[in-house]
């Protein structure tokens, strides 16, 4: 099995396809803000917003959504603090180099002491991957949605506010309960890798309760993080919110978010994906994994037996796309990586920015390569607005 080679970015059309492009960007223009001037129902009480972007838009480059949002997902609201450790403290406390581990406030609290003369360069940010993901979609200009579970305490304020600064908008400002927002320790070595330890605390409870029915049928897209499937309660969230996209006409996507979720929870990741998905993201440990095997061409035909399209990330290597028909490499530029922290959902989060444009999988390949290779110079999960408008309109040249 061959792959397409990317030769360019650029798209050339004949006269005649671009005629007939403008004349469909016109007449979904003109729909889109037909269906605006009705979108007078309530979200839990609140109207539903205005499309929202950050930057002036080219109308001759990009067509609108038609829908409110862009995206809708719900998954672990966390507040990440990131610390540059070494492999050998990882070693003394025990830790699963690279990986997502479940821990109780008090494993927490022992690996904090543990690095308490590291804490002066700790960092502090909301996380949660499908957050981030909707984060970054947001910031990059199309309008998101997330459902999660906060409480009423400091690290919830802190969640809350990123949310609405992004653009992100959600259901939770009279809904809040008392309890302990949910936390992650994020381990970074010098060889940039994350290693994850998460204590989900009030977002262990997320539930059927949290998911909106009216945001799911107002976007395009719903996005599960594959996180869920540690948590019974976040699972049957999980499971609801892709039956009434379903329902609704609204494509899914699933993220498989870290090996051991794929290997751990497997019954509960199929369940995720049983009866076909539109769109699957995830890394080559986790393609792997998945199909059990050592070769991606056998990962490849096992998540082709799940989803109608998906994106294999290689980390330095690229990506690995397959639009349903054709399957296409996309190179990575080289880069001074020093934290890998948050660079699938920022590549989750740009693939869905660049497909509310009407791209095609391969372009928004392309797109999200480019942002995740740029938010792994940095430390923190997400780039800031200035940053994502820049990849934007570097990319876009909007």
């Amino acid at each position: 099995m061959g792959f397409q080679k990317v030769l360019s970015c650029a798209l050339s059309h004949d006269l005649s396809a671009s005629v007939k492009q403008a004349h469909h960007n016109a007449i979904r223009t003109l729909l889109a803000l037909s269906l605006l001037s009705q979108h007078t129902q309530r979200l839990h009480g609140a109207a539903l917003p205005r499309l929202r972007y950050h930057a002036a838009l080219n109308w001759d480059k990009w067509t609108p959504l038609v829908k409110s949002y862009a995206a809708y997902a719900i998954g672990a609201a966390l507040v990440d603090t990131e610390i540059q450790v070494s492999d050998e403290e990882l070693v003394a406390m025990n830790v699963d180099k690279g990986m997502m581990t479940l821990v109780d406030a008090d494993r927490q609290a022992e690996m904090l002491a543990h690095l308490s003369d590291h804490l002066i360069r700790a960092s502090h940010a909301s996380g949660g991957s499908a957050g981030n993901s909707m984060i970054a979609t947001a910031l990059m200009g199309a309008p998101t949605y997330m459902s999660c579970k906060v409480a009423k305490d400091d690290d919830g304020d802190i969640y809350l506010a990123d949310l609405e600064a992004s653009g992100v908008a959600h259901g939770l400002s009279n809904q809040r309960q008392d309890g302990v927002t949910g936390k992650c320790l994020v381990l970074i070595t010098p060889d940039a890798e994350r290693s994850l330890n998460t204590n989900l605390a009030i977002s262990e409870t997320l539930s059927v309760d949290e998911v909106n029915e009216s945001a799911i049928r107002e976007s395009e897209w719903v996005y599960l993080e594959g996180y869920l499937v540690t948590s019974p309660t976040g699972h049957a969230a999980a499971l609801k919110t892709k039956a009434l996209a379903d329902q609704h006409g609204v494509l899914t996507a699933v993220s498989f978010s870290d090996p051991g979720m794929v290997k751990f929870f497997r019954d509960n990741m199929e369940a995720m994906v049983e009866g076909g998905v539109e769109l699957v993201f995830c890394n080559e440990s986790e393609a792997l994994e998945w199909g059990q095997c050592d070769d991606i061409e056998g990962a490849i035909a096992a998540i082709k037996q799940v989803a109608r399209r998906f994106v294999i990330t290689l980390g330095a290597e690229g990506a690995i796309t397959w639009d349903g028909t054709t399957l296409h490499r996309t190179n990575a530029q080289p880069v001074k990586a020093v934290n890998t922290n948050g660079a699938g959902d920022m590549f989750a989060g740009a693939f869905l920015y660049a497909l509310s444009r009407g791209e095609s999988d391969l372009r928004a390949t392309e797109f999200a390569t480019l942002a995740a290779g740029e938010v792994v110079k940095y430390f923190g999960p997400r780039l800031d607005r200035d940053a994502c408008l820049d990849l934007r309109r570097q990319f876009f040249g909007d």
